[in-house]
Parts: C-alpha cells; sequence; structure tokens
C-alpha cells in the first residue's frame, strides 16, 4: 500500500443538486459535493475544514441508493475514467477500468476487444465502482465470478489498498463495502480477469428464449448473441430509469432454509423457488410481492412497476420518504403472508 499526497486542490460545490446523480430522479441537495476526477482529489476532499466532522456519501451513478432528503454532508462524485488491459497470461485476460466507467458501457467495450465473459451482466445501471459493493448479478452470473482485485483509498489515513476476492468478502448482493467497510474506502478501479476458455451462460429460461427467437436455439451461442439477448430481456421487463425513475430491483430474492420451505410450500403450492448448492431455498420476490396484490399500485407518486414487481418507480414528483414508505408497506405485506422478510438492495439514506 502506498500514501496518497494531499498536494492535489479540488473545488468544494455548496448546495449541490443529486437529481442527475441518482436514478431514481430524487430532487435533493447535498450540502458540499466535488468531482473526484483523479485519486488525489479524494483527501484534499475530505480534508477540507468545511467538510470536517461532516458525514460523507459516495456517489457514483446514483444506481443503487434512496435519498430520502437532503444529505447533510459531503458527496464525493466519483467520475475516474479510462480502462485498459493490464496483461494477460495463457489462461485469461485482465482487464482494469476506472469506478466512474459506465458499467454497461464497458461490458460493451470488453466484447469488442474480443474479450468475452462479462455479457450476462449487460444493461446493468450503474458504474464500474459500485459494481463490487452490490456483487451485481444477472441471468446466472454473479460480478465475483470475473473479479480479480480492485484499487481502494482508504479516506481516514489515504492508504490505497489493493483487495483480493477474499479480501471483499463477497455475498449474495453484499460484499465488506457494505458493512465493514462502508465509509471508509472509496474503490477507484477494479480489474477483471476475463477467462480464454469460454463457455457460454444461456441457460436461464429467459435468455434461452430470446436466442431461440433470434435463431440461437441450436447452436451455442456467442458471446454477442448473448449481451444482445439480455439487453432484450432488460428493455422489455424492466424500464429505463431515464424514462421513469427506480433503481433496478428494488428486494432482494430470499433465502430460506428447506424445513421453513417445505412448510411454506404446503400453504403455497405455486411459490416460485431455486435449490442452493447448501440446501437452502432461494424465493422470487417479485412472485411474492406480485402475490400480496402489490404489481402496478403505488402510494402516491411512487409505485410498484407493472411488468415487474421487484422495481420501485417514481413515477414523477415522488419523495424518497414515499418511495421507502412503499417499500415498508410491501415488506409488511409479504412478512404477514407468507412469513418472509424481504430485505432492500438500495441504501436508504
Amino acid at each position: 500500500m502506498s500514501l496518497m499526497s494531499q498536494s492535489d486542490s479540488t473545488v468544494l460545490l455548496s448546495g449541490y443538486p443529486l437529481k442527475a446523480h441518482n436514478t431514481f430522479g430524487f430532487d435533493v441537495r447535498a450540502r458540499f459535493a466535488c468531482r473526484i476526477e483523479r485519486e488525489e482529489q479524494l483527501l484534499a476532499a475530505v480534508r477540507d475544514p468545511r467538510v470536517a466532522g461532516l458525514p460523507r456519501l459516495v456517489l457514483g451513478g446514483g444506481s443503487n441508493v434512496v435519498l430520502t432528503g437532503d444529505f447533510e454532508g459531503l458527496v464525493l462524485l466519483v467520475a475516474l475514467g479510462g480502462r485498459r488491459l493490464v496483461r494477460e497470461d495463457g489462461e485469461a485476460w485482465y482487464v482494469e477500468a476506472a469506478a466512474g466507467e459506465n458499467w454497461h458501457d464497458f461490458v460493451s467495450w470488453t466484447l469488442a476487444q474480443e474479450m468475452p465473459g462479462l455479457e450476462n451482466l449487460a444493461l446493468i445501471p450503474g458504474t464500474v465502482g459500485a459494481a463490487p459493493i452490490q456483487n451485481i448479478g444477472a441471468y446466472g452470473l454473479e460480478m465475483c465470478e470475473r473479479f480479480a482485485s480492485l484499487r481502494a483509498v482508504e479516506l481516514a489515513t489515504g492508504e490505497v489498498h489493493e483487495l483480493d476476492a477474499a479480501a471483499c468478502r463477497f455475498g449474495y448482493r453484499d460484499s465488506f463495502f457494505k458493512r465493514e467497510g462502508r465509509d471508509r474506502f472509496v474503490i477507484t478501479s477494479v480489474t477483471f480477469r476475463l477467462p480464454k476458455a469460454w463457455v457460454p451462460r444461456a441457460s436461464y429460461a429467459d435468455i434461452a428464449r430470446e436466442l431461440a427467437a433470434e435463431g440461437h436455439g441450436d447452436a451455442s451461442p456467442s458471446a454477442q448473441a448473448i449481451f444482445d439477448a439480455v439487453v432484450a430481456v432488460r428493455r422489455a421487463k424492466l424500464p429505463d430509469p431515464v424514462q421513469l425513475g427506480n433503481a433496478g430491483s428494488f428486494f432482494k430474492n430470499p433465502v430460506i432454509d428447506a424445513a421453513r420451505f417445505e412448510a411454506l410450500r404446503q400453504r403455497e403450492p405455486e411459490v416460485v423457488s431455486y435449490r442452493q448448492p447448501d440446501g437452502a431455498v432461494k424465493l422470487a420476490a417479485g412472485w411474492l410481492i406480485d402475490r400480496c396484490g402489490w404489481k402496478g399500485r403505488g402510494m402516491g407518486a411512487a409505485a410498484v412497476h407493472e411488468r415487474q414487481a421487484l422495481v420501485l418507480v417514481n413515477r414523477g414528483g415522488a419523495s424518497g420518504a414515499e418511495v421507502l414508505a412503499l417499500a415498508q408497506a410491501i415488506q409488511r405485506d409479504v412478512r404477514e403472508r407468507f412469513g418472509v422478510e424481504l430485505e432492500a438492495e438500495p441504501v436508504c439514506l
């Protein structure tokens, strides 16, 4: 690890509007904000005497946060850019991207460079730096399966750390950075290991149907074909945050033990479930929410999307507090009917 220099000056912006920096489109402000384009700016920002003792918030694309009001602290707007092939060996390519890079654009770029492996994660909103925090996943792949290492700055000391997968403690939509490391580190770049012995992952039902419809049913699909199928499926099922404010899937799919699942299945024979390698059972949160009658319903300007019950949306003018109240009402109904706790994916502030 190394110690960052404090010599690089930076600019603090007061009363900064955050509407363009959160995908729900909440009209809130930060007491102070700073755009981070170089690692060296981080310490200059957090050690500025005007923000001494104030809380801090790191925002990339703002795709995994619910801002319930103005943020009375310092918002670090991560805008670090750049992507490159670090090295390669006989088994894999090692590709690094800066934390501020758009995730979907980065996935598309890896395919353009003929380095497949991330195609199942296409069109997930947000930035590269947010991907390890949430351990994003979709259609049969989790980011941690392609992760090599990341670079992060510890704000209290200015030390730069290189963390491997073990140090990141990845779990289902979880990592060290959502728990012990929260508010302590800012991720500045991530390196991925993309295997040269690439094997397509196309068994997920929606993707398989889309591939078949596009004429790929009888042959091993290319990475580009899977990428295109994922994009098509996501666009058909999920609203574009530019058009309708949302943060993607709002709830995690709950995991329960086998005994609880058998008891639940006795009461709800049609419950959608997925057996896990350890014997536990993952439930489809969207199915639970739909069965409670929430799909398409709302509370004021906050609502459940009519095509995907996992997605909460801002129909125009909703506050973060209204979205949070809707989420809590859904959690209550699912708990009362199924005895299952739903956990929110976004960070609620």
